[in-house]
């Protein structure tokens, strides 16, 4: 085991991998409820993009008991959270959690806050610029701004990408508490033993260039062609972490541009984001 080690945290941040729940219901912890932790894997196991999903299907992705999982989409069709497909005998998201879905938005301070002064540095630099929280092992794209010529580049709000596989995530990276970056690091390396030495490498350099410049740098690669600066929101103590990102193609926006203009640019919206929100936690 690497040096990432963490004890592990009572909080809500720590259900990293379908079948957390396990482990938590044999804890101390009284008031977990095992029943309702499993029927949440199953709707999140439609989060990565599934449009439509079979019982053994779901039972994979939870690790879960078929038997289980039969029990569970049954439950939840009938009160709306799934659809069910009679001609393939699968299941879909429901509008019942769709309405969560948007709710959980609409209800982001952070995200009401910024997304007019994101709107504003996207016009005028030419870049796509986005909110992002963790979710899990994956960071997810809660708002985005950016004009019509990066549309190949966009993703839909509520897109969820690996962490270890875009630089968008390393703003995000950084600004996590201590204890939770390395508990998220110790599951990155369990899931990734063959390519952690060079996500811990890459960890270790965005925490380095965010000490040094106040952001983190990523040049893209040949799975996410997009050259980005990223840094954290500073938020309350004990709030979830969200992170602004900008980006844009790598041939139109060179590493020297990143550093010298993108980068400060970003720094500076930080600071008006955090001032208003300040005001409106006062008000």
């Amino acid at each position: 085991m690497s040096r990432n080690r963490a004890a592990p945290l009572r909080v809500r941040l720590t259900d990293l991998d379908p079948g957390d729940h396990r482990r938590f219901a044999q804890s101390d912890d009284k008031q977990f409820v095992t029943a309702l932790a499993r029927g949440l894997d199953v709707l999140r196991a439609f989060s990565g993009g599934a449009g439509l999903l079979g019982n053994q299907e779901i039972a994979a992705i939870t690790r879960l008991p078929k038997a289980t999982v039969s029990r569970l989409t049954y439950t939840l069709a009938r009160l709306g959270y799934l659809d069910y497909e009679p001609r393939l005998a699968k299941y879909r998201p429901g509008l019942a959690g769709l309405a969560l879905g948007y709710n959980a938005l609409r209800a982001m301070p952070a995200r009401r806050v910024a997304a007019p002064l994101m709107h504003q540095l996207a016009q005028t630099a030419g870049v796509c610029v986005r909110l992002i929280v963790r979710d899990r092992l994956d960071v997810m794209i809660i708002e985005q701004c950016g004009g019509d010529a990066d549309a190949a580049f966009r993703r839909d709000l509520g897109t969820r990408v690996s962490i270890t596989s875009t630089g968008l995530a390393r703003g995000l990276i950084v600004g996590l508490p201590h204890a939770e970056r390395l508990y998220v690091l110790e599951h990155l390396e369990h899931r990734n033993l063959r390519e952690w030495p060079q996500i811990e490498k890459d960890v270790y350099l965005a925490l380095a260039e965010y000490e040094r410049l106040g952001f983190t740098i990523s040049d893209g690669d040949a799975a996410h062609p997009e050259a980005s600066v990223g840094l954290p929101l500073a938020a309350r103590p004990g709030s979830r972490v969200v992170a602004l990102t900008a980006s844009a193609p790598e041939f139109r926006l060179p590493r020297e541009r990143l550093i010298r203009e993108i980068g400060p640019r970003l720094v500076e919206l930080e600071g008006r984001i955090r001032e208003d929100l300040a005001t409106v936690a006062a008000s």
